[in-house]
């Protein structure tokens, strides 16, 4: 009702009909996709939307769509802005009538879904054993992208977050990197263990994107250092596959060494060599948070506190330094 006062005759489908189509790359086709609407739906919204403003929003080539005019750029931003709202008004009513029910869209890349959330996600359910979980994996970049079109609720990473300024990100816990090998292998009696002597093996490790990869290649470059990396993954366990069948050395994030499941690779601590990482739990500023998604965000950080401080995959023997937020 409120957004058919500001509106008139226009429609909140109209709005997400623009509003999709932008985020499908002015694809009709996937936009009635995502939308579970047919093709011609979404093509009378748009039109629908710009008869009732009276201006052209959507810059064509022949029948294609092609971009955004002027006035399209300023209707898109207060269009999602108020689909926005309109989802926030929603969970305000949600919140009062179940409270303890709904559905919790998390974004997060392989490392923190495979190795952090775990205890965090255990915890969560036995607090809200009603409240239905979506793990969605992907890039820095696909986590951020989907939290800008409201696509998840919640993303964990390490890249990226903290440049997004229509995101509101909470700095959570900080990480370092480990080296792995297979025991015996020669650089495990290295003492110490410098940027120098890792040059002297290949390497396995993160792909550009990834897991602090950017970080680590360019503590490389300003040492004037080119490591002979020959395998990069988005995915550690692909990594520590490859370093199993001797392709060369690991260079991991710390907490995803597991010594029990990890036993036949032995670990060396890498933090005297690179500079510590921030991972961090963001969300679409402005946007209402239900109860259950505030709570998350504070099972979240009490839990990556813990094992930062005790024994879990994020802390060891070394000291991380503490996060200030």
């Amino acid at each position: 009702m409120f957004m058919f006062i500001i509106f008139h005759d226009m429609e909140l489908r109209q709005l997400r009909s623009l509003v999709t189509l932008i985020d499908t790359g002015f694809s009709v086709s996937q936009a009635a996709d995502r939308l579970h609407l047919v093709q011609p739906a979404v093509s009378q919204h748009l039109k629908q939307l710009e008869e009732e403003l009276g201006v052209r929003l959507l810059r064509r080539h022949g029948k294609r769509l092609v971009g955004l005019t002027a006035a399209g750029e300023q209707v898109f931003r207060h269009a999602r802005e108020a689909l926005t709202a309109t989802g926030s008004i929603l969970a305000v009513g949600k919140d009062h009538k179940e409270e303890r029910h709904g559905v919790l869209r998390i974004a997060a890349t392989h490392t923190q879904a495979r190795y952090v959330l775990p205890p965090v996600i255990r915890r969560f359910v036995q607090e809200y054993p009603e409240v239905a979980l979506e793990i969605h994996q992907g890039t820095p970049g696909r986590l951020i992208e989907l939290l800008q079109r409201d696509a998840v609720d919640l993303a964990v990473c390490t890249e990226g977050l903290g440049q997004q300024q229509d995101l509101t990100s909470l700095p959570c816990y900080r990480w370092n990197r480990c080296l792995i090998a297979p025991a015996g292998h020669a650089i495990l009696a290295q003492r110490p263990l410098t940027l120098e002597r890792l040059c002297e093996h290949p390497i396995v490790t993160y792909v550009f994107g990834f897991t602090g990869r950017g970080n680590l290649s360019g503590t490389f470059a300003r040492h004037g250092l080119e490591p002979r990396v020959v395998l990069s993954a988005a995915d550690t366990d692909v990594i520590k596959v490859y370093v199993r069948e001797g392709l060369g050395i690991g260079i991991i994030a710390d907490m995803a060494y597991q010594p029990d499941a990890d036993a036949d690779l032995e670990r060396r601590d890498l933090s005297h060599l690179f500079p510590w990482e921030i991972t961090r739990i963001a969300h679409l500023k402005d946007r209402y948070l239900r109860v259950f998604q505030r709570r998350f965000i504070a099972v979240f950080q009490e839990e990556t506190a813990l094992m930062q401080r005790g024994s879990g995959p994020i802390a060891r023997k070394e000291n991380a330094p503490s996060v200030v937020p």
